[in-house]
């Protein structure tokens, strides 16, 4: 009798940190620790020609999926405005509104995008709760990272240099921060479940 309306509590809440209940203070602090999270995993990087990899598509829709795509869109493209004056948040500390119309372009606009998606889907229960849709929501929003970011690339070298060179390699990785992304859910998710039935 008593656990019921506590595990229903826990999982009528998208994301364990609850954004939407929080206050407008709380949301514009979120959205600075979520580019300072962005611009961290940026450096991470794998260098490449033309388009390098990095974990920032992990970080993309890990933050979707925790603040939602409304506050999620904010974040992502706060980061990206940082980026393109000037600030050295992009991969490997890149900046410059020359990369929006560079390679790289059509993955960098395809972030909003893919953060809102996933934000929009653990908002419908693809979350941690749901582990194995948390996973396939992060790997549709990883598809639309790539397929956008290689359509572009498409016209500066090309459909097949762009297929080779800016969307294969890049299939395994996506896959390895998909499940990465939406094991991190889950142990949040179960964090918080366990502070909601105590």
């Amino acid at each position: 009798m008593t656990t019921a309306p506590a595990t229903s509590a826990a999982t009528s809440v998208f994301s364990p940190l609850d954004p939407k209940s929080r206050s407008l203070s709380w949301q514009i602090g979120a959205v600075m620790i979520g580019t300072i999270i962005l611009a961290l995993s940026s450096y991470v990087e794998v260098p490449m020609v033309p388009v390098p990899i990095t974990m920032q598509t992990f970080a993309v829709v890990l933050v979707g999926a925790l603040y939602g795509w409304r506050l999620g869109v904010i974040t992502i493209t706060a980061w990206l405005v940082q980026g393109a004056v000037g600030m050295p948040v992009l991969a490997g500390g890149a900046a410059g509104a020359h990369h929006f119309v560079g390679p790289t372009g059509g993955y960098l606009f395809a972030f909003p995008i893919a953060g809102s998606l996933m934000g929009w889907l653990a908002e419908r229960g693809w979350n941690g709760s749901r582990v194995w849709l948390a996973f396939v929501g992060m790997v549709l929003s990883h598809a639309v990272c790539l397929l956008l970011g290689a359509a572009w690339l498409a016209v500066i070298i090309g459909i097949e240099q762009a297929i080779i060179y800016g969307l294969t390699p890049f299939f395994v990785g996506a896959l390895l921060k998909s499940a990465l992304g939406a094991a991190t859910l889950k142990l949040l998710t179960r964090g918080r479940m366990r502070r909601v039935t105590r």
